[in-house]
């Protein structure tokens, strides 16, 4: 993830017409380029990319966004966040994390180029077309978080899974897979 030099943690976004606006206060725990074919529907595209956050460090500046519950290969379901407007999603919500965890579409960030992808997952249903660089950290379906995230983002999921209620989800898990969790 590259900072800037004013704001190195500050990252800014919202959807086509500008009608929702939002900040994130704090780097994401990790961004994932998910190649699922459920991702690539949701999307219209051949991945999502997503920034991994906790929800109380996204603040809505402008406009407010509307639930739209979207099915899920799990069956339990995802929400996806749009602009009541332009209907662009800003973020979706995943069972797995509940409500204390966005799912940042990093597209719609100001300055999308900041938060490259940590891990591409899913890449077993990848598109065959799309080319992922050698450097490129890359797994064939989902990942044990304690191989990929960094101290940091593993103290922070320790947090949130500690404030969860017992029978609401839990923040990811090495048995939490994003989508369609």
């Amino acid at each position: 993830m590259t900072d800037t030099p004013d704001t190195p943690d500050i990252f800014e976004g919202g959807c086509d017409c500008r009608q929702v606006r939002y900040r994130m206060t704090g780097r994401p725990l990790i961004v994932h380029c998910c190649h699922c074919r459920w991702c690539q529907r949701a999307s219209g595209a051949a991945f999502a990319l997503n920034a991994m956050i906790e929800a109380d460090r996204v603040e809505l500046l402008a406009g407010e966004p509307v639930p739209f519950l979207n099915p899920s290969e799990s069956g339990k379901g995802q929400k996806i966040w749009r602009c009541p407007s332009c209907a662009i999603a800003v973020w979706s919500n995943y069972a797995g994390g509940g409500d204390a965890v966005r799912f940042v579409r990093v597209g719609t960030l100001d300055e999308p180029d900041r938060l490259p992808p940590d891990i591409h997952i899913f890449t077993a249903s990848k598109q065959p077309w799309v080319q992922l660089p050698p450097e490129a950290v890359a797994v064939p379906e989902y990942y044990d978080v304690r191989q990929h995230w960094s101290p940091e983002s593993l103290e922070r999921g320790a947090i949130l899974r500690a404030k969860r209620p017992s029978g609401t989800g839990t923040a990811p898990t090495t048995q939490d897979p994003p989508r369609g969790a």
